[in-house]
């Protein structure tokens, strides 16, 4: 397996998206194509990461910042394929959403306080 980053290369044709499956292990989702690397037929997957923009609320200069996508592009060989399904870019870029970090909860006050503490009772 070969990596490396990119920016996004639109306007190529030959791309298709699809989920590929490397080994019956790893489940990659992206746009894909057959080279020739190394005197040997390969499989390219771009692997769209976008990331997720810090809200208004961690920003430094008061304004969200905008999302951003990159590429991570991986050839594999033949014999480690296991399996390839074709798909379409939203299945795709929904798939390599990173998780969205937790937001704070603050409950709402207890209707039934009365804003008097009792004693604990042992």
């Amino acid at each position: 397996m070969m990596t490396e980053q990119s920016p996004a290369e639109a306007g190529d044709d030959a791309f298709e998206w699809a989920i590929v499956e490397i080994m019956g292990h790893r489940k990659l989702y992206g746009r894909v194509r057959e080279e020739e690397k190394f005197g040997a037929k390969m499989l390219r997957i771009d692997v769209p990461k976008p990331t997720v923009p810090r809200t208004l609320f961690d920003a430094a200069e008061g304004k969200p910042e905008e999302p951003s996508l990159t590429w991570v592009t991986q050839w594999y060989g033949g014999p480690s394929i296991f399996s390839l399904t074709l798909t379409d870019e939203s299945t795709v870029l929904r798939a390599n959403q990173p998780y969205a970090p937790a937001q704070r909860y603050i409950a709402p006050p207890d209707r039934y306080d009365d804003g008097e503490e009792e004693e604990p009772v042992f």
